[in-house]
């Protein structure tokens, strides 16, 4: 795991765009086409902002797959994740080849549809993020480090829920959805190279349980320190906890 510290979560998103501009291009290069994962949430902006700023990127020949999604939301609510890739990231870049995960209507049936196409191919790069409680995705702690299933049906621990809350997402805790969508640990672990976006000092604390504690189902992004290719991106903010020689 290589950790990559900046002085701000601009630098940070310009760098990470840098490094997954890279991998994209390599990968159309050798192959014609790229296939992505797309995290979601407030630690993303930027960074989806600066790559797909990048307009010698061959978009219609990335397909992208899709992290997570509440159930029981609709496309138009302002916390949809669906809502959210298609603004920050399918309509600016102009990607035409995409897999988002449907939680209003039938949770089972969209796993059915697009766990078989995720791996039919390859996963170039996922691009993640670290919750506040550690969680990978939406798979919160105690996590799932064995299902092979590529996606899972979840229930939201508080701590996830009130991260959403806090970000602005959702009027009262109440309306936060207590289930979810989310790919499974396992599967987030089978992209050849992943890259973590962790800006924020609210995410310190989890920053450090995952890359100073053990690998465990407690802290979820913990696992990703047995992946070979992942590097990490941090601010002073949410970096300000690890120790010197991390």
């Amino acid at each position: 795991m290589i950790v990559k510290i900046f002085d701000d979560k601009q630098a940070l998103a310009q760098a990470a765009a840098e490094q997954a501009a890279s991998t994209l291009r390599k990968a159309m290069t050798a192959r014609g086409h790229a296939r992505i994962i797309a995290a979601t949430g407030a630690s993303q902006f930027e960074f989806l902002d600066a790559l797909t700023s990048d307009r010698d990127i061959d978009w219609p020949n990335v397909e992208m797959f899709h992290l997570d999604e509440y159930i029981g939301l609709s496309a138009d609510h302002p916390a949809s994740f669906r809502k959210y890739l298609r603004e920050r990231l399918i309509e600016k870049a102009g990607i035409t080849q995409y897999h988002l995960l449907d939680g209003e209507s039938d949770p089972l049936a969209t796993i059915a549809l697009v766990g078989p196409a995720l791996n039919s191919a390859p996963i170039d790069v996922a691009f993640v993020g670290i919750g506040e409680n550690g969680h990978l995705a939406f798979n919160d702690p105690p996590a799932d480090f064995e299902t092979d299933a590529p996606y899972l049906i979840v229930e939201l621990d508080e701590a996830c829920r009130r991260q959403q809350l806090g970000e602005g997402w959702f009027a009262s805790f109440a309306d936060v959805p207590r289930r979810a969508i989310s790919m499974s640990i396992r599967q987030i672990l089978k992209a050849n190279e992943i890259l973590v976006i962790v800006p924020d000092a609210r995410k310190a604390q989890a920053v450090k349980n995952c890359l100073e504690g053990e690998i465990s189902p407690l802290s979820p992004a913990s696992i990703l320190r047995s992946h070979a290719n992942v590097t990490v991106y941090l601010d002073r903010d949410s970096s300000a906890l690890l120790s010197p020689s991390a």
